[in-house]
């Protein structure tokens, strides 16, 4: 009898369907082949979120209405901002210093003379020397000579000369006092560093 239920089970289990199965004591058990059964609910689900195309997520939501645009978003303004640099004036070369001093004085000069033939002409149309002379003499003057003479005394070759005279005194002192300040400078800036600029980037 035992036999015989083996074999009924082993035929059971061979063909992989549906039959009754007895134990030892003789009750009849139901054994159920699940594996080829379909649980309702999946396999529809999957085939319906296959058949539809992918949309992306979108950040915003799309506006209702016909013919509705999406207006873009506005640029952020940003204050624009300026680069600055901080330099050090380390050391001054003296021969470079003393080449811009000397050009720099040689116009300083022929600009005191221009200047000075200038005012003089105009002192000259407004009658200045002739009135101021005038007075002069009278105040020196005497019975025997007729005083200080103001006007020839400026005429104006005299003050050209006198200026250039001082133009070119002032040319060779600013050269040599620009180029002794080179080098005290270079003395000072190895104790203190030198000084230190602060440079911005024009907007």
């Amino acid at each position: 009898m035992s036999g015989a239920t083996g074999a009924g089970s082993a035929k059971t289990g061979a063909k992989g369907a549906r039959g009754p199965a007895a134990d030892s004591q003789g009750a009849t058990t139901t054994v159920t082949d699940t594996r080829g059964v379909q649980q309702p609910g999946t396999d529809d689900g999957q085939d319906r979120h296959a058949a539809q195309p992918y949309h992306p997520p979108q950040a915003y939501a799309a506006p209702a209405g016909p013919g509705a645009q999406r207006q873009p978003r506005p640029a952020a303004r940003t204050a624009p901002r300026t680069r600055k640099a901080r330099l050090r004036v380390a050391k001054a070369d003296p021969w470079s210093v003393m080449k811009v001093s000397f050009l720099l004085s040689i116009a300083l000069g022929i600009c005191t003379i221009v200047a000075a033939a200038v005012l003089w002409m105009v002192m000259d149309a407004m009658g200045v020397f002739e009135t101021v002379g005038g007075t002069i003499s009278e105040a020196t003057g005497s019975n025997e000579s007729n005083g200080f003479d103001l006007q020839s005394f400026l005429s104006l070759p005299r003050v050209l000369i006198f200026t250039s005279v001082i133009a070119v005194i002032d040319v060779v002192l600013a050269t040599a006092l620009a180029t002794l300040g080179a080098f005290i400078y270079n003395l000072s800036a190895g104790f203190v560093g030198g000084v230190e600029l602060t440079l911005a980037e024009d907007e």
